[in-house]
């Protein structure tokens, strides 16, 4: 049985909705790969700025340190790794200015070697453009052999200028928080028969 030609009109109507539907396919696939691609821009622009609570990265403490003081707590977190991650203080007190050193713990608890990356940020947020590190294991992946603890020290101090500014200077508790996930499965998979390294090259507590 022989079916009906369509009309122009009809054909022109179709073409339009088939236009339309690969618009709309390529519209939602561009959203779809601009949100996952935002997430790391975001997070490398929260982590330069110190918006939204994220810490910078410092190359040399101040000169001096100011006689106010705060407490800086401590957070440790860990989503989808089979590691066990604590810090081994629950809090220090520091002059604002002053370096100070804390120690994180972190055991592999698998058969196999497996790489991680630390997230981190400061709460509250308005403490996140002061807040700097010196050294930290938040800098790279970490790759934990299987059944392996490592110490990883982080050197760090609050900027001067927290102080002065209204936003801060009447906050007197911090609190860094760190959340480990996997590493890129493509780089972990480049990593699982390499030489599994030490946390900042040595043993617990080294490498300052």
């Amino acid at each position: 049985m022989l079916l009906p030609a369509r009309s122009e009109p009809e054909n022109r109507t179709a073409g339009r909705n088939r236009r339309l539907a690969v618009i709309c396919a390529l519209v939602f696939a561009g959203m779809v790969g601009g949100a996952y691609a935002s997430v790391p821009l975001y997070r490398a622009f929260c982590q330069a700025t110190g918006y939204d609570g994220a810490t910078t990265r410092a190359k040399a403490a101040p000169l001096a340190a100011l006689d106010k003081t705060l407490l800086i707590r401590f957070d440790t977190n860990i989503h989808g790794l089979p590691w066990t991650f604590t810090s081994e203080q629950t809090s220090q007190t520091v002059r604002i200015g002053e370096t100070g050193l804390a120690y994180f713990k972190v055991t592999n608890n698998a058969r196999v070697p497996v790489t991680g990356h630390a997230v981190y940020n400061v709460v509250p947020e308005q403490a996140g453009g002061y807040f700097r590190k010196l050294e930290c294991f938040c800098f790279s992946d970490q790759t934990i052999g299987p059944g392996q603890t490592i110490e990883f020290p982080v050197v760090y101090f609050v900027d001067p200028k927290y102080a002065t500014d209204q936003d801060t200077r009447n906050k007197h508790d911090v609190t860094l928080s760190y959340t480990f996930y996997p590493a890129v499965p493509s780089k972990q998979a480049s990593t699982a028969g390499q030489k599994t390294p030490s946390a900042l090259g040595g043993t617990p507590k080294a490498g300052l």
